[in-house]
């Protein structure tokens, strides 16, 4: 029996937790009245069961202590064989974003039923290990089995926030399992349950709202989806484990950046942040993955206090809680082969989806035998993952090539399958605006269709879809699937109408109606992070197409394809209609369903969307449902349907206001700041600095005091090298460019500075530049420090994209060199006074 727990945003009471509540939550007298004050105890619908827990204890009394590390252990696809799990026997393992059997991005159904019994005979066969534990698959099957050439796939989160259909939402769950049975695979890494506080957050549109009332409903209803009942056909043949992801506060980090520090109170990390594991476990979720992110500081994966006091033991979780790609190696002390903490911090899988999963295992191994952790946690860790295998029946069931749905290929992309998807669409739609009641669209019109995601799949349907950005793919990959062109296409044909299609506005005949299909391209975590929310800053293209389109006296109806509200102002002025269609997926149509009419001119399918996201005022406006100074430009639960008046201006403010808040980016101050790291680079070959003296070829590094300990740098360039700062991922830094910023260090110099000494810049697409600070160099005094700064222009002029920048610094020489650096930093309205200015230039 589950019981409901939602929280007003503005209110925590005994009465509303029920029994969680041991007294008002008032100044606690302990850590433990603390956490017993705002954490529920959870009353989950799967409970132990004393046959099962016997059976788990003879299990593991056959166990060595290399097979239970091995159960710990989860490696990806491209970093293993079939024989490793023949010889190691993992409990489990996974595909990332982008990998594929064989590599092959067209991998057939088959031949990923085939690499999944390949893999559960491995770990059956005792032959090499000893062991006969059945592996499982893990893969992110986040909006339908989205990895899967021909997959049916759904509305990303946001859109199905959006249609705020809890009961839709589990038939797209129970879809995406019946999807991802066919392919042999046990578990999907879903749902995600961010509520996200940041739309500059690159996985905005994996949230569903900015609201925990939907989350809280939603986290339910698809992990019911997935699983199943708990009382009903609860991991059934039909059903895959869920993941509830990523705990906690991963919507909530500061700036909106990915993997970024969340420093909400301890009550609203409950009542905002976690409100999705509360519905989720409540339906019965057996697997919890950790986050990136840092609470106060703390990297989540290292937490013992959220992972272990908070939820396995206040909230009652007895599944087991999964890393995150390699995110123990964030923590500090700990790299992605050796990390203690995680484990004893109550992790109790570790992803760990490169070469480092096999010193990671064996360094688990010994530091359980020299006790730096306790075989009683190593063996609590085991049990949980056992646990969830004897639930799921995966020592029961038959082998992944022979369970009742597996090689039934005729159910991926099913008809059946897809009008699920393509209801999704048409309930995740949202009319911000519809001037003249120009919506529905008369099919029997002239209809041009352009913009650049107006048959384009791939764009419709985002981030998290074949590739791990989205990237890199076209139509021809989604068959089965319909671009919106597509189905405005067909809508128009059996009115008898007439559509003509380009993506830069051009025309043969003048149409009645332009319907313009333009928005974000694809992205996924990291690479989508914005520094604000204006859509195309610095280079319009998308609204130059509306005026010209507007100019030539035709009416613009503007579907826009988004995986977060943007402020889009100008792009609203110019257009008659607008419409929020998300990322709505492969089924294109659904979003013809709504906005042509039927023949008669009367509606087809009505709106039904509502802005589960406040939509900005303006380009700097971070707002939410339930703030103090709440002013959004159109607010939580906005949506017109046909008949409603339009209420929106057609004379919007377009002027973006300047940010006066812009502080210095410090990238060196006595160490490097996050998310950059110090690589060193030697011909082919790049290391990352992980100590106070390095080597790589020509260059060496060593720390040295400037000020205080170890707060500068030495390299010393003997020939070729580079030394940059650089990231995984890139961030945009726009803001400082607009800003008149100037990169400024403080260096030193000692002995002879050759001609060329390169400061570099680099961005995304191989895009970098890089400019000869040589001759400033040598007209410094030796072997005294000076600040050296350049303005971001001279980057600019040579083609920089500031809002993908990978590499804020580079320094690289051919010949012998000794530079010492500190302090270095990105300063706003410093390029005026740039030792090195390009402006006019």
């Amino acid at each position: 029996m589950t019981f409901r727990l939602k929280l007003s945003l503005l209110s925590l009471s005994c009465a509303v937790i029920l029994t969680a509540c041991a007294k008002a939550p008032t100044e606690p007298d302990t850590v433990t009245d603390k956490t017993a004050a705002i954490w529920p105890e959870l009353q989950l619908p799967v409970a132990k069961d004393a046959a099962m827990e016997q059976k788990i204890s003879d299990i593991m009394a056959g166990m060595t202590l290399q097979h239970k590390i091995a159960q710990m252990i989860q490696p990806e696809i491209r970093d293993i064989t079939v024989e490793d799990m023949r010889k190691y026997g993992f409990g489990s393992f996974l595909n990332g974003g982008g990998a594929f059997p064989n590599d092959n991005k067209h991998a057939t159904p088959a031949d990923w039923i085939a690499l999944a019994e390949a893999m559960y005979q491995a770990s059956i066969d005792d032959s090499l290990d000893g062991s006969r534990i059945p592996t499982m698959w893990g893969t992110d099957a986040v909006h339908g089995h989205n990895n899967v050439i021909g997959a049916t796939l759904f509305p990303h989160n946001i859109g199905l926030g959006a249609a705020n259909n809890p009961a839709l939402i589990e038939k797209i769950a129970k879809v995406t399992a019946r999807e991802v049975m066919v392919t042999g695979i046990d578990w999907v890494f879903a749902p995600t349950v961010a509520v996200v506080r940041d739309d500059r957050w690159g996985r905005t549109y994996e949230g569903y709202s900015e609201d925990p009332d939907i989350v809280h409903d939603y986290a339910a209803a698809i992990v019911t989806g997935l699983q199943g009942a708990a009382d009903q056909d609860f991991l059934g043949d039909e059903r895959v484990i869920s993941t509830v992801k990523h705990f906690v506060g991963d919507g909530g980090t500061l700036g909106g950046d990915d993997q970024g520090d969340n420093i909400a109170s301890e009550h609203e990390l409950f009542s905002i942040h976690a409100q999705g594991y509360v519905g989720g476990l409540q339906a019965g979720a057996q697997s919890v993955m950790a986050s990136f992110n840092s609470w106060h500081g703390s990297k989540i994966h290292g937490d013992k206090y959220l992972l272990t006091d908070v939820l396995k033991t206040r909230m009652g979780f007895d599944g087991f809680v999964v890393g995150d790609w390699n995110g123990h190696g964030q923590i500090p002390g700990c790299t992605n082969d050796n990390c203690a903490q995680a484990a004893l911090a109550g992790l109790d899988v570790y992803m760990v989806p490169t070469a480092a999963w096999k010193p990671l295992y064996y360094n688990l191994i010994e530091q359980v035998e020299n006790g730096a952790i306790p075989l009683s946690r190593i063996d609590d860790a085991v049990r949980r993952i056992l646990r969830v295998k004897l639930r799921a029946g995966l020592f029961d069931k038959p082998s992944p090539a022979k369970r009742p749905l597996s090689g039934k290929t005729e159910l991926i992309g099913s008809a059946e399958h897809r009008a699920v998807a393509r209801e999704a669409v048409q309930q995740s739609l949202v009319l911000l605006k519809n001037n003249d009641a120009i919506l529905p669209l008369n099919p029997k019109q002239r209809i041009l269709v352009t913009g650049e995601g107006a048959d384009n799949i791939g764009m419709q349907s985002g981030g998290w879809t074949i590739s791990w950005q989205g990237t890199g793919n076209t139509n021809s990959d989604f068959p089965g699937g319909s671009s919106i062109y597509a189905g405005i296409k067909q809508a128009v044909d059996a009115a008898g109408g007439s559509t003509e299609l380009s993506t830069d506005g051009s025309y043969s005949n003048k149409p009645d109606v332009a319907v313009v299909v333009f928005g974000e391209q694809p992205y996924a975590e990291g690479n989508g992070d914005l520094d604000n929310l204006e859509y195309q800053r610095g280079n319009k293209t998308d609204l130059a197409l509306l005026r010209k389109l507007k100019a030539d006296g035709i009416k613009v109806v503007s579907l826009f394809i988004s995986g977060r509200p943007l402020w889009v102002n100008p792009e609203l002025n110019a257009s008659d209609a607008f419409v929020a269609v998300w990322l709505p997926g492969s089924e294109g149509a659904g979003v013809a369903d709504v906005v042509m009419a039927k023949a008669d001119g009367s509606a087809n399918v009505d709106f039904r969307g509502k802005l589960s996201f406040s939509w900005p005022a303006t380009a700097q406006q971070m707002v939410n449902r339930h703030d103090a100074d709440y002013q959004p430009l159109l607010p939580y639960g906005f949506g017109l349907r046909y008949g409603d008046a339009s209420t929106l201006s057609n004379a919007l403010q377009e002027q973006v206001a300047t940010d006066t808040t812009l502080d210095d980016l410090v990238l060196f101050e006595r160490a490097v700041k996050a998310p950059y790291q110090l690589q060193l680079h030697s011909g082919a070959e790049t290391q990352a600095v992980v100590s106070s003296v390095q080597q790589l070829g020509n260059i060496a590094m060593r720390t040295f005091d400037k000020a205080v300990q170890e707060d500068a740098r030495r390299f010393a360039f003997s020939g070729q090298a580079k030394v940059s700062l650089s990231s995984a991922f890139p961030a945009d830094l726009r803001s400082y460019q607009e800003a008149g910023s100037a990169l400024v260090l403080q260096v030193k110099r000692s002995g002879a500075v050759p001609d060329s000494v390169m400061l570099g810049m680099d961005c995304a697409q191989n895009c970098s530049s890089a400019v000869n600070i040589a001759p400033q160099l040598q007209a410094l005094a030796d072997e005294e420090w000076h600040t050296l700064s350049v303005d971001l222009a001279c980057f600019a002029r040579q083609g920089v994209d500031f809002s993908q920048i990978f590499t804020p610094v580079s320094l690289a020489t051919t010949a012998p060199l000794v530079l010492s650096l500190a302090d270095i930093r990105l300063k706003p309205a410093a390029a005026g006074n740039a030792t090195l200015s390009c402006n006019g230039d």
